[in-house]
């Protein structure tokens, strides 16, 4: 018995896009991660918009982000840069390496 998806089903979340890093993702969960990963002042500096420059917080940064498209491309593009830059300093695997 086959565990494929039938024709003309609609796709799944774990078939519709496998491999896009912001699939699921919350526009709160990228920018709490952001905000803990770089904090808010180097957050300025990289995208340097008023919602983290001036008293920074989620709530803020949500709703400036949600009314702006380009702002909010912004900050995915760094959250993107962000996953790529951890994977490549952890030496390009997601597992722990096992020696024999």
């Amino acid at each position: 018995m086959s565990t494929s998806t039938p024709p003309g089903a609609p796709p799944t979340a774990s078939t519709s896009q496998p491999h896009n890093p912001l699939h699921g993702k919350t526009l709160q969960s990228i920018v709490e991660e952001l905000s803990r990963h770089y904090g808010w002042e180097e957050l300025a500096v990289r995208i340097p918009v008023r919602c983290f420059t001036h008293d920074p917080s989620v709530n803020s940064s949500l709703k400036f982000l949600r009314k702006t498209p380009w702002a909010r491309d912004k900050v995915e593009g760094l959250y993107l840069f962000m996953l790529r830059d951890i994977r490549r300093n952890r030496g390009g695997t997601s597992a722990p390496f096992k020696a024999d």
